[in-house]
C-alpha cells in the first residue's frame, strides 16, 4: 500500500501567532504538477483580526527610535541569511525558478532589502528655512502613515515582499501583507523568524488567500490608509476603484514590455549572453500559439525542439526557451507582457525608428540599449519612455535611486528616498520667535 504524501499546511500570521484557517487553497509544485501545499483561503474575518493586531502594535512600534527599528531589521536580515539555503530550496519548489537563481538572487536580495532600509532609515534629513522679516522658522517632520497594506506577486515572492515590508516597518508603520496565493511558502517561513529578530507582535501580519477575498478586504478597509501593490494592470484598476472612497496612498508597480535595443556597434560578447539571460529567466506558454496564429515563425523552442523530461516531471510546467521572428509590431506578443522564456527578435534600420517602435507599447517599465557609441547611448536613453534604462548592462540596481515605470507600468517610485516618502506623511511646522 503506497504511503500517503504529507502536504505542507500554511497558517496565517496575525498578532505574532500562527492561526489555522477554516478553508484552504491547493498549491502546486511546478516541477511535478502535483499539489504539495495548502494555503489558507482567508477573507474579511482574518483581515479584521490583522487590522486589530496592527492597530494595537502601531503606537509602540512607531514611537521607537530609528536606531531601535534599524537594529531589529538587521537581526531579521541575519536570520534570513542563516536560513538562505532552506529558503532557496523552498522558493524553487514553490515558484518554479531554479534553486541556483533563488540562492544567488532572490534570497540574498531579500536579505539585502532589510539591511539596506535598516541603514537608510538612519540617514534621512528634513527641510528647514526661515523668514527673518517675519521672525518665523519653518521645518518639516515625517511620521509613519499607520497600517500599510502590502500585496506582492508570484514571480519574485520573498524578494518583492521584503522590498515592501522593510521600508514600511523601518519608517515605523505596522503592516498587513498578502503574498500571492500561488507562492506563499517563503513568506510563511519568514514569519517564524520575526519573534527571534525582536519584531513585536502585530507589527508584521501576513494573511494568505486570493485577491477577490483577502486582497479586496484589505484594500477596502477604512483603517488601512496605504496600499503598495506589485502585479497586473487589471488588478491595479480594481485596487484604485476600491481605495478611492478612502483617499488612500497608492504605489502601483505593474507590468512591463521591456525592449532590448541592440545596435550594430554593440559588444556582442557581452550583449548576447546578457540578453539571453534577460529573455529566458521566467516561464509561461499560450503566447507561442498566439504568435503562430498571427503568422509568426518560431525559430527554436516550444513546438520545434523536443523537451526530454524524467517520468516524475512529465506533468510539470516545463518549456523550452523560445525565439519568435517575422512578427508584426501589432502582435500581442510584441505588445503584451510575456512571463516566459519567450523572446521576439525583429530588425530595425535607424535610431528614430527603433525609439518610435519601443515607445509604441502601453508599458514603460525598463529598457536596455546596447551600443559602443556614447552619444547614441545617451540620446536613445533620454527618448525612451521607460522608468529605467540600462545601457550596455542589465539588472544592475542602485537601491538609493528610484525604481518604477511610466504609462501603464505603474504609479510612484520605490527606493531609499521614494519609499521613505511613500510610507510617511510630511508635516510643515512654523514657529514665530
Amino acid at each position: 500500500m503506497a504511503a500517503t504524501k504529507t502536504l505542507l499546511m500554511l497558517e496565517n500570521f496575525i498578532g505574532g501567532k500562527f492561526l489555522p484557517s477554516h478553508s484552504y487553497i491547493d498549491s502546486y509544485d511546478p516541477s511535478t504538477g502535483e499539489v504539495y501545499c495548502r494555503v489558507p483561503n482567508s477573507g474579511k474575518e482574518e483581515i479584521e483580526a490583522a487590522v486589530e493586531a496592527a492597530r494595537a502594535a502601531f503606537p509602540g512600534w512607531s514611537s521607537r527610535s530609528p536606531q531601535e527599528r534599524s537594529q531589529v531589521l538587521h537581526r531579521l536580515a541575519d536570520l534570513l541569511e542563516l536560513s538562505l539555503e532552506d529558503l532557496a530550496q523552498a522558493e524553487s519548489k514553490d515558484q518554479g525558478k531554479t534553486v541556483t537563481l533563488a540562492r544567488t538572487m532572490d534570497i540574498p536580495r531579500s536579505v539585502q532589502n532589510f539591511r539596506f532600509f535598516a541603514s537608510s532609515i538612519l540617514h534621512h534629513t528634513s527641510e528647514c528655512t526661515q523668514m527673518d522679516h517675519l521672525g518665523c522658522l519653518h521645518y518639516t517632520v515625517r511620521a509613519p502613515v499607520g497600517i500599510a497594506g502590502l500585496i506582492s506577486p508570484w514571480n519574485l515572492p520573498l524578494y518583492l515582499l521584503t522590498w515592501k515590508i522593510a521600508p514600511a516597518i523601518a519608517a515605523g508603520n505596522t503592516v498587513i501583507a498578502k503574498p500571492s496565493e500561488m507562492t506563499s511558502v517563503t513568506a510563511w517561513m519568514m514569519c517564524k523568524l520575526l519573534d527571534k529578530a525582536g519584531v513585536p507582535p502585530g507589527v508584521v501580519n501576513i494573511v494568505f488567500g486570493t485577491g477577490p477575498r483577502v486582497g479586496e478586504a484589505l484594500v477596502s478597509h477604512p483603517e488601512v490608509p496605504l496600499i503598495s501593490f506589485t502585479g497586473s494592470q487589471p488588478t491595479a484598476e480594481r485596487i484604485t476603484q476600491l481605495s478611492a472612497p478612502h483617499c488612500k496612498k497608492l504605489s502601483l508597480e505593474l507590468g512591463g514590455k521591456n525592449p532590448a535595443i541592440i545596435f550594430e556597434d554593440a559588444n556582442l560578447e557581452e550583449c548576447v549572453p546578457t540578453t539571453v539571460r534577460s529573455s529566458f529567466a521566467n516561464q509561461v506558454r499560450s503566447y507561442i500559439q498566439k504568435a503562430r496564429a498571427e503568422g509568426a515563425r518560431v525559430l527554436c523552442g516550444e513546438g520545434v525542439d523536443k523537451l526530454d523530461l524524467p517520468p516524475r516531471n512529465q506533468a510539470g510546467y516545463f518549456m523550452l526557451p523560445t525565439v519568435i521572428t517575422d512578427i508584426k509590431d501589432e502582435s500581442c506578443c510584441m505588445k503584451e507582457e510575456i512571463f516566459g522564456p519567450v523572446t521576439c527578435v525583429v530588425p530595425f534600420e535607424s535610431e528614430e525608428e527603433v525609439i518610435r517602435r519601443a515607445n509604441s507599447v502601453k508599458y514603460g517599465l525598463a529598457a536596455t540599449v546596447w551600443s559602443g557609441n556614447v552619444g547614441r547611448v545617451h540620446r536613445v536613453a533620454k527618448k525612451l519612455q521607460s522608468g529605467l534604462v540600462w545601457t550596455n548592462c542589465w539588472l544592475i540596481r542602485e537601491l538609493n535611486l528610484p525604481f518604477g515605470g511610466m504609462k501603464s507600468s505603474g504609479v510612484g517610485r520605490e527606493g531609499a528616498k521614494d519609499s521613505y516618502e511613500f510610507f510617511t506623511e510630511v508635516k510643515t511646522i512654523t514657529v514665530k520667535h
